[in-house]
């Protein structure tokens, strides 16, 4: 029972996140949504960084599975990152604006979710690495609105991936 409580927790903060961004999830807004008061809710989840650790947990899942692609190549494995990212905008943020929680996350999960880029990148981790802080640094921007209005982003992802791929 107390699992099936710290599902729906991870849920509702979620939607709260997803619907209204970072400001939106509080423990409080959770436990009403939940039907129940804050007190009680910290019997079943210790605090909120458990909750964004579960969030962390499950856009990396996410992602990971959004990058297996059919192809595989760094443009299809563009394309998906930018697609997850830009259609869940707050949850990438969650899970890439600050120190990754690698001790709290489940055993694998960081390298399940790196692989196909990984792969796509021959193995050679460096460039893996390099591929995803551009990727990262392009949507992170993109997100942020801080491109021009005229700016041709299609273009500017495919100049990435063409520097990447040559």
């Amino acid at each position: 029972m107390a699992e099936d409580r710290v599902t729906q927790a991870v849920a509702v903060a979620r939607e709260l996140l997803e619907a209204d961004g970072p400001d939106a999830v509080s423990m409080r807004a959770i436990a009403d949504r939940m039907g129940m008061r804050a007190p009680s809710l910290y019997k079943h989840v210790p605090d909120k960084a458990t909750l964004e650790v579960h969030l962390i947990a499950a856009a990396l899942a996410e992602l990971g599975q959004a990058l297996r692609t059919d192809r595989g190549d760094l443009t299809s494995l563009a394309g998906a990152y930018r697609a997850w990212a830009t259609a869940h905008p707050h949850l990438y943020t969650l899970a890439t604006a600050q120190p990754l929680p690698r001790d709290r996350l489940p055993e694998g999960l960081e390298d399940e979710a790196a692989a196909p880029l990984l792969a796509a990148c021959g193995g050679d981790q460096d460039r893996a690495r390099a591929a995803w802080a551009g990727a990262h640094g392009l949507v992170s921007l993109e997100l942020a609105d801080r491109f021009p209005p005229d700016a041709d982003l299609d273009a500017a992802w495919g100049a990435f991936v063409a520097a990447f791929s040559g």
